[in-house]
């Protein structure tokens, strides 16, 4: 794998929060991750920059902007963001709706007259949390993007909604969760409806202008070009250019954002402070939101949810590439992080998540414990298997009290899976492995290790596994 040796760190260690990494050594701590980060997956190039509570900790860039140039990141690299161009959607809704032009839990349609018969019912919380059931309006084939039927798109969007007008619905609204960007053309349409006004002056004179953006744009890289980051994708182990894709004006609600992590930062830094929507208002649309049959949707209000200890953490990735992430609790005027992590590719195509996490654990292993949990895994798993790393790492469960955690066997397996994915099947059997050693009474655990055996061509391992897996659950 292509070795990034270098790493370039800018830190203002203005406040150590209580249970984070203490300030003189965070520099050696983010240096040390982004170094590893960059020969796990093998990332072209990185730039991070974390906060808590307003203060920079850290802003990090490493690697090339160019592999055929040898072009360096630097702060003021452009990297495309993807799918982070709906977290300026969603804000924008969210203004609405506190404005009290647009209610959450009423049919998009009464803004919107002209979807399509079956949206009809479907409400704004449905389309910003991909619960709508609508079908995806397009498809990719060689780098170009084309109708599910395999045509040009149609040049407008009300073509677009026309052409889906007799497509049924992937499932009821409110059911399910999947990801479609067909929901941001959707929200895309209503802000334009509300503001009579393209999206892309909507976001200039709401967003960018009010913050000085100024290295934030929609659509093609175009004059930024020279401070561009080229994306690579993996392929067979190693990075291979991938051009952006062309989308059409309509799309830029869900793609073709491009930026820095400082405008980026910004951004967060703003929306944090109750600047772009008040603080109360995130804190009631940034709750767990429920699905009809009782389970919890990954999306609130457009951003993706989850919990990790005590902090609520919203935030979005782009592709494999990017991600963003607030984490806070009490409110947002109480203990705060964001963490900001663009990349333009990984031999690994590694998930976005994955990097942030580790960041979260060099920062913060305290606070962060499901993060760090994930990183020290990983790390063993890299590591030659020896009976004193799996006893020290038994060890440092028991020492920081994760071992006596109800969801530590769930977690274990989940970073498995991140492992397989990411790495490779022949380091995740390490973690597997580790699993059923900590829970050999799991039938779970052990029908996950027979699963990566089988992954591994070794099917008589795998069956023998299966077999012990089906026992202990019957044995229930």
């Amino acid at each position: 794998m292509r070795r990034f040796a270098c790493v370039a760190v800018l830190l203002t260690a203005l406040s150590t929060p209580s249970g984070a990494a203490r300030a003189d050594d965070l520099d050696t701590r983010i240096t040390r991750q982004l170094h590893a980060n960059a020969e796990r997956y093998g990332i072209a190039g990185q730039s991070v920059l974390i906060r808590h509570d307003g203060k920079l900790l850290a802003h990090a860039v490493a690697g090339e902007a160019d592999l055929t140039t040898h072009r360096p990141v630097t702060p003021e690299t452009v990297f495309n963001a993807y799918s982070l161009a709906k977290l300026l959607v969603s804000t924008l809704v969210m203004q609405r709706v506190e404005a009290g032009s647009i209610e959450m839990n009423a049919p998009a349609s009464r803004y919107l007259p002209d979807l399509p018969e079956a949206w009809r019912a479907i409400t704004v919380q449905q389309f910003l949390d991909h619960a709508s059931g609508v079908p995806e309006y397009f498809q990719t084939h060689d780098g170009k993007i084309l109708t599910p039927q395999g045509v040009p798109l149609p040049a407008t969007l009300a073509a677009v909604f026309k052409a889906l007008d007799t497509a049924p619905l992937q499932f009821a609204p409110g059911t399910a969760n999947r990801y479609t960007q067909t929901n941001y053309l959707v929200l895309t349409a209503l802000l334009e409806a509300q503001y009579q006004q393209p999206y892309t002056q909507i976001v200039e004179e709401r967003v960018l202008r009010p913050l000085g953006l100024t290295h934030t744009s929609l659509g093609p890289a175009g004059a930024a070009q020279e401070n561009t980051a080229i994306a690579y994708i993996g392929k067979q182990g190693s990075l291979q250019r991938e051009d952006d894709i062309a989308w059409p004006s309509y799309a830029y609600g869900h793609a073709a954002m491009h930026t820095t992590v400082g405008d980026l930062d910004r951004f967060l830094f703003a929306l944090t402070r109750g600047e772009l929507v008040r603080r109360a208002t995130l804190q009631r649309l940034w709750q767990p939101q429920l699905l009809s049959n009782g389970r919890r949707s990954g999306f609130s209000t457009g951003w993706e949810f989850e919990e990790s200890s005590d902090y609520r953490m919203v935030g979005h990735d782009g592709g494999t590439r990017v991600r963003a992430r607030i984490a806070f609790t009490n409110g947002l005027a109480g203990d705060t992080y964001s963490f900001i992590y663009l990349t333009n590719g990984s031999a690994k195509n590694v998930w976005s998540r994955t990097l942030v996490d580790s960041t979260m654990a060099a920062v913060a292993p305290t606070q962060f414990p499901r993060e760090t949990l994930s990183e020290t895994l990983i790390t063993y798993a890299l590591e030659p298997q020896k009976a004193a790393r799996t006893t020290a790492l038994r060890q440092w469960l028991t020492n920081t009290g994760r071992g006596d955690q109800a969801t530590l066997e769930q977690d274990i397996n989940r970073v498995g899976y991140a492992v397989a994915e990411n790495l490779g099947h022949a380091t995740a059997v390490h973690i597997f492995t580790l699993n059923t050693t900590l829970f050999p009474r799991s039938p779970n655990a052990w029908d996950s290790l027979a699963e990566t055996y089988s992954a591994l061509g070794d099917p008589k391992q795998a069956e023998r596994l299966y077999a012990k897996a089906k026992a202990l659950a019957a044995a229930r």
